[in-house]
């Protein structure tokens, strides 16, 4: 496969450095290639690297290591021919739609004439036809999108690189526009000869692509590459397709598996956030994991179980709007995840059960036992005379493990979470925690003791 490949990736990694020893991993050694003839997706939940993976194989950037080539020789010596098609529709609005699609072309330098018949043949493709003096504002999302992808295929690009094109599409747009590109490429209307395709949504995963890649994260690495043994059209009602969206759901809630020790220059090794002091704290909020919780109780068997796939569906969940309360919920032993499914807790029964003081009560519990961070900052303030202490200080011990946008949303989430379980304050203005007045540690203190 390797020896036809338009793209291949050798141990491509990306990190950043830190002031310290230590770097930030972002994308583990990952090898990899873009063939002929195939749609390839890439899942993964959120911040395992997918659309840094996207750049670097696209050649926009270099990575930290490793090599990106493009039929055989280094990416960065090449004049590559790939385009890419954005989430947001990233359109010129002083343009029309015509002016949009030709852009590029007159970007390369080619002549008016060709200009001119190139984008007209894609603006009839891709259904823009009578749309063409209109300007952005003018257009649906739908519509604008078409624009988006009418300008990615005027270039005639050997791959089409598409970094979640449907996710801000409504439900019906997105299908429709998912059903035109697929016979596009089924009917060899556009001249493209492999599609790169960065997704949350699963199903879209397993209706579209020849072979799906899921990543793991912290940092991103490959959980599992395989290809779909389904012909188009593809039934989402039929027991395969629902088998391999049920496996995909398996892969994406499993623990990691023992990860292989990562190679660097000069013997220096990068911190591998699976192996990390801190906790990565899922981005969740309190009353997302008691609902969830609620209902995980109403919608489980005897034995308090449910299907994550099913959960998410009869929920209207995207896999990454409920995988974070999910191992929320994990984190503070409140369920488990066991081969795709949940299994709530006692504890998380209890918890679900009780009324909004008791739960304060519970979570306070389970996030001084189960999370690092919180535990520092009550233990910080409680041995400072003034019971105060500043952000910085944990920012600080932060950003040795985490980026600096993640340190950041870490420490939100660890603000979030502590006041609700009354274990803190936080004041923005002074960007300090601060201990409760005495009566409230005191009453706290108590409750805790009964």
């Amino acid at each position: 496969m390797a020896d036809d490949a338009i793209i291949r990736a050798a141990n491509i990694e990306k990190y950043y450095a830190q002031p310290s020893e230590n770097r930030i991993q972002v994308i583990a050694p990952t090898s990899l290639s873009i063939v002929p003839g195939e749609i390839v997706a890439l899942l993964g939940p959120s911040g395992s690297g997918k659309s840094t993976l996207l750049r670097m194989l696209a050649g926009l950037s270099e990575p930290s290591g490793g090599e990106v080539f493009w039929h055989g020789k280094p990416i960065r010596t090449q004049p590559i021919n790939v385009s890419i098609v954005f989430q947001s529709f990233a359109l010129f609005p002083w343009l029309t739609v015509f002016e949009n699609i030709e852009a590029p072309l007159k970007a390369r330098g080619m002549g008016p004439a060709e200009r001119r018949e190139r984008s007209f043949k894609i603006l009839n493709t891709v259904g823009l036809d009578g749309f063409q003096s209109a300007y952005p504002k003018e257009l649906s999302g739908g519509m604008r999108q078409r624009v988006g992808f009418a300008r990615a295929l005027v270039v005639e690009p050997e791959v089409l690189f598409m970094d979640e094109p449907f996710s801000a599409l409504d439900v019906l747009t997105a299908e429709n526009l998912r059903s035109e590109l697929l016979e596009l490429w089924e009917k060899k209307t556009i001249p493209t000869e492999a599609v790169f395709l960065v997704t949350h949504n699963i199903e879209e995963a397993v209706l579209l692509a020849d072979r799906i890649i899921v990543l793991g994260r912290n940092p991103g690495h490959v959980r599992t590459d395989f290809k779909v043994q389904l012909a188009h059209p593809r039934d989402r009602k039929a027991g395969p397709f629902t088998q391999l969206v049920d496996y995909i759901y398996k892969v994406l809630t499993r623990p990691d598996v023992t990860p292989e020790v990562p190679r660097f220059e000069a013997g220096r090794q990068i911190r591998d956030q699976r192996q990390m002091r801190y906790e990565m704290l899922p981005h969740a909020r309190p009353g997302g994991i008691a609902g969830l919780l609620e209902m995980l109780i109403d919608m489980s068997d005897a034995n308090g179980r449910a299907d994550i796939y099913r959960l998410a569906d009869e929920l209207a969940f995207e896999i990454d709007d409920l995988l974070p309360i999910v191992d929320a919920a994990q984190l503070l032993c409140f369920l488990r995840v066991e081969e795709g499914d949940v299994a709530i807790t006692p504890e998380g029964r209890v918890f679900a059960e009780s009324g909004i003081l008791l739960q304060k009560q519970l979570f306070r519990k389970a996030a001084v036992e189960h999370v690092l961070l919180l535990r520092q900052i009550t233990r910080a303030l409680d041995s400072k005379s003034d019971h105060t202490v500043p952000e910085e200080f944990f920012l600080d011990m932060l950003d040795e493990q985490f980026s600096d946008e993640e340190t950041q949303r870490q420490l939100d989430t660890a603000i979030n979470w502590g006041r609700y379980a009354e274990l803190f304050d936080f004041d923005g203005a002074r960007r300090r925690f601060t201990l409760p007045e005495d009566e409230e540690v005191e009453e706290i203190r108590e409750a805790d003791a009964e």
